[in-house]
């Protein structure tokens, strides 16, 4: 299943190591906003919890970090949080 825009968002941000409240402040949204994308896209693609959210989207699609990465001028070397 398809995720929102807002909700790859978040899931992009979590799977980079943000927290709830700092996604809040990045995304100019509320902490209860960032909660509700996070328990959508858990519910949505069948998963026990975040992190497994961001494992089955990672699997689901390939470049999508990297495609986030790309899209904010960044990129994985530079925040070492993925290894190829």
């Amino acid at each position: 299943m398809e995720l929102s825009l807002k909700q790859e968002q978040v899931l992009s941000l979590v799977a980079l190591g943000y927290s709830d409240k700092q996604i809040a402040n990045i995304m100019h949204i509320t902490y209860g906003t960032v909660r509700n994308h996070v328990d959508r896209a858990v519910l949505k693609l069948n998963a026990q919890n975040r992190t497994h959210a961001v494992m089955i989207y990672k699997f689901m699609k390939r470049d999508w970090l990297e495609e986030y990465y790309e899209k904010n001028n960044n990129s994985l070397e530079c925040r070492g949080i993925l290894s190829h």
